[in-house]
């Protein structure tokens, strides 16, 4: 498979990639090469290389100023390029003017006209489509089907909910058919529930048009939930790309692990390395724990290691198997389909620890409560080994 030399190989041990309409053997959709931006004396985004395939709904994930929006803009051609080209459907976009580019975009704030209706709001970006009013009233009809919208046609946008005017928008850029579709926060302005609602909604719409989406977003969970791939952004650079199962379960980075979830991180050093696994003296939890092996690992070398929270087991009794820590609960948080954990070590590091609550409180004793002596295990292939 043909990914970018950012991508991490490790991903073929997650889940298989999300269905894509284009072959990894066929030339990719998107091509951005050495793509920086400067503003003066500041780097925004910072010599890119990116490969988007066809029929991929792709997220560029970051925190606030990373450089995803200035990329998603240059994307558009409201930013050019300081160096570098971008290709898209095989044709070199660099040099061309937003208005002759096959990308249409849509807007955080999604920028209906309050005074048109929705049917006038979706019509309005086929304005200068060479169409007739027939052909034009067609697809705006058809436009509203798709995102489901037909009987709210004469209404405006303040007379609809927020989730309905997210998709007026979403309409809109739609109807002129673009070859990519670029949206900037798309979910922002919704509600916790409505936007993971959304979430699955957006997946339908693009797979029943096709149309290639890009996506930035800040929002972790709503670009593992949205995209084939996603890309990790931060300074202007990307720092990894894969499926949202190679990110998490395969961070190539500590900023990456602890960007992407919760996670505790440690240092570490190597002691053994095998074929299999390998043993790192953790001094923050008092002695050996036997990890999965990464390539290029030397005895005595110094090195990262971490584990997600819910990898963690936490029981009264030693476990048999596994590495396995003495703690003390200190903390304990209850969000009602989970709970979290804080136990401290005999070296008074603290570690999160999060336990799913399968059955009701109580109809089973709590696994662990404050101040409580602990055991918390975690398998070797939970113990993510990091060299940078």
């Amino acid at each position: 498979m043909n990914e970018t030399a950012a991508t991490v190989t490790a991903g073929s041990k997650g889940k298989a990639e999300a269905p894509v309409r284009q072959k990894a053997d066929e030339p990719h959709f998107i091509r951005i090469e050495g793509v920086t931006k400067r503003f003066g004396t500041f780097t925004a985004v910072s010599d890119v290389n990116l490969e988007i395939r066809k029929g991929e709904i792709f997220s560029l994930l970051g925190g606030s100023g990373c450089g995803k929006t200035t990329l998603l803009r240059m994307l558009a051609g409201f930013e050019e390029p300081t160096k570098g080209r971008i290709y898209i459907d095989g044709q070199d976009m660099t040099d061309l003017p937003a208005y002759e580019r096959p990308v249409n975009m849509m807007f955080q704030s999604y920028a209906l006209f309050p005074h048109m209706t929705v049917e006038k709001n979706v019509a309005y970006g086929l304005k200068h489509e060479k169409m007739t009013a027939a052909g034009r009233q067609d697809r705006v009809r058809e436009m509203l089907a798709l995102v489901q919208l037909t009987e709210f046609s004469h209404r405006k946008p303040h007379q609809i909910s927020g989730g309905q005017r997210q998709r007026v928008a979403l309409a809109r850029a739609l109807a002129r058919q673009p070859k990519l579709l670029l949206l900037d926060e798309p979910l922002a302005a919704l509600d916790k529930k409505l936007r993971e609602h959304t979430q699955f909604e957006l997946m339908d719409i693009q797979d029943k048009t096709g149309t290639t989406f890009i996506v930035v977003t800040h929002d972790q969970e709503e670009a593992m939930t949205l995209s084939s791939r996603l890309a990790v952004m931060d300074k202007g650079q990307i720092r990894q790309i894969g499926t949202a199962t190679d990110v998490y379960e395969y961070p190539n980075s500590k900023f990456v692990a602890g960007f992407i979830g919760s996670i505790n991180l440690f240092d570490a050093r190597v002691t053994s390395v095998g074929a299999e696994t390998a043993k790192v003296e953790v001094p923050e939890l008092g002695g050996e724990i036997e990890a999965r092996a990464i390539d290029g690992l030397e005895a005595g070398q110094g090195i990262s290691m971490a584990v997600r929270p819910e990898k963690i087991v936490l029981s009264r009794q030693k476990p048999k198997s596994g590495n396995a820590v003495a703690g003390v609960v200190r903390d304990l948080a209850y969000f009602g389909k989970d709970s979290l954990y804080r136990v401290a070590t005999g070296t008074g590091r603290v570690i999160s620890v999060s336990s799913v609550n399968a059955r009701r409180v109580g109809e089973a004793e709590r696994v662990a409560d404050w101040e409580d002596e602990v055991w918390f295990s975690f398998d070797p292939s939970a113990a993510i080994l990091l060299k940078e």
